[in-house]
């Protein structure tokens, strides 16, 4: 998410740090430079522009150019403008009114609308929601089919009715709905490839009659300024309350994200990272700003901790730490959790001075998960407990029954040997209260 445009104001901050004194030119050299990243990452010209001003305008000071760190107070300005650009703050969804309430999804095809309707069906039902899906897209292949997938996925039903139009679709669902006790409809409707006043009036006949409570623009994040072109026709027409961007998983350059909420004045509210039905960020404006310049983003990391880790299992594991009574299978326990909380790559980069260009030379594959867990499911319970007793003829068979080689186990044990051993530092330096938790 965002690398390529970390890594590149990465070495312009860098640079700008570097210098022991400040001096307008300096300054407004390196501006320029800051300013030509923001365009090749597809950041509107317009948008790019305002925003080098502002930054400007405040790092010309004499304030900071006579700081005793000027570097770390210019990239302070940055952090606070691009805070600003994406919105200032976290914008909660509403779902106040009649019940059920509605969140209507549009935007073009394959922006992702009908994978987030599960995501976000999901989410609100983890939320203590008892939601449903609505199948409004009456005109794609197989449309209907896709969402009734991803509902029985998540375990959420979906409603539809391929012989009404998608209007009566939304209207009757709505009454059936509230019949059965579901208090949250999530419409899936319609896209096109290109803006469409045929789709466009139907959408708008949808928002007349059903009156939801929010109308979310879908846009994909890797079409770049595309996305921010659409959203303004799609604004004109149904003047929608929130953006979702999706695919910020993937190789996106980030300008969609930085432009979109200045464009539209409409606030972001998640963000869609990854295939799994929980892979749903609420949309933080001072986190992502700390992301993209490389602080890191530590409140979401230990916000995924606490929704993955039990606290039961957390203190167990505290007191199994305490003992030194870490075993191969509390490892693989970990490991089960480590998963729910998403890729490992976005997991490092929320940690705080963990750079860009770090992130590259780690190899960060989720893939070896599948190696480990392999491996130690092919021990013994008795193995797993006490992986001292693993000579070379168990290491034969471990290796053979988890298609591995020795050298895989014998690299797996060392880092679980190294791993206990840090845990006996812990324990003899006494620190306390802190319990192990990824």
């Amino acid at each position: 998410m965002f690398q390529e445009l970390s890594e590149k104001l990465e070495i312009v901050l860098k640079k700008l740090k570097g210098h022991g004194k400040l001096t307008e030119k300096n300054i407004s050299d390196s501006l320029k430079e800051v300013r030509r990243v923001l365009l090749e990452a597809d950041v509107n010209y317009k948008v790019a522009k305002a925003f080098i001003s502002a930054v400007q305008e405040k790092a010309m000071g004499q304030k900071v150019l006579r700081s005793v760190t000027p570097g770390q107070q210019i990239v302070k300005i940055i952090h606070d403008e691009l805070t600003i650009l994406m919105g200032e703050k976290e914008v909660p969804i509403n779902l106040s009114g009649s019940t059920p309430a509605i969140i209507m999804l549009t935007g073009l095809q394959g922006s992702g609308k009908t994978t987030l309707a599960g995501k976000l069906a999901r989410y609100f039902r983890d939320m203590g929601r008892n939601p449903y899906l609505v199948a409004a897209d009456i005109y794609r292949p197989a449309a209907v089919k896709q969402l009734e997938i991803v509902g029985e996925q998540v375990g959420i039903p979906v409603m539809s009715d391929p012989k009404k139009s998608a209007v009566d679709i939304c209207v009757n669902a709505i009454k059936n709905g509230s019949k059965q006790g579901y208090d949250l409809a999530i419409f899936d409707t319609a896209g096109r490839l290109h803006i469409d006043q045929q789709l466009m009036q139907e959408l708008s006949d949808i928002k007349e009659k059903t009156q939801p409570q929010e109308i979310l623009f879908v846009a994909d994040s890797m079409t770049g300024q595309d996305a921010v072109n659409t959203a303004k026709e799609f604004l004109n027409w149904l003047d929608f309350d929130g953006v979702v961007l999706t695919k910020m998983d993937g190789d996106a350059r980030g300008g969609a994200a930085l432009s979109i909420r200045m464009v539209t004045d409409k606030p972001i509210k998640f963000i869609s990272t990854g295939e799994k039905s929980d892979a749903l960020e609420k949309f933080h404006p001072e986190r992502m700003a700390s992301r993209i310049l490389g602080m890191g983003d530590i409140i979401t990391l230990v916000e995924k901790a606490q929704q993955a880790v039990e606290q039961e299992q957390a203190e167990k594991l505290e007191r199994k730490l305490r003992r030194q009574q870490f075993t191969l299978q509390d490892f693989y326990d970990q490991l089960q959790q480590i998963k729910k909380m998403g890729p490992l790559d976005q997991l490092i980069g929320m940690i705080p001075g963990v750079k860009s260009s770090m992130l590259k030379e780690m190899t960060l594959d989720d893939r070896s998960f599948i190696k480990i867990e392999a491996i130690i499911n092919s021990m013994t319970k008795e193995e797993r407990q006490r992986p001292q007793i693993i000579d070379g003829s168990r290491r034969k068979r471990i290796s053979r029954g988890s298609g591995t080689n020795v050298q895989d186990i014998n690299q797996l044990l060392k880092q679980f040997q190294m791993m206990q051993k840090m845990m006996r530092n812990i324990n003899k330096f006494g620190v306390k209260g802190i319990p192990f938790r990824f």
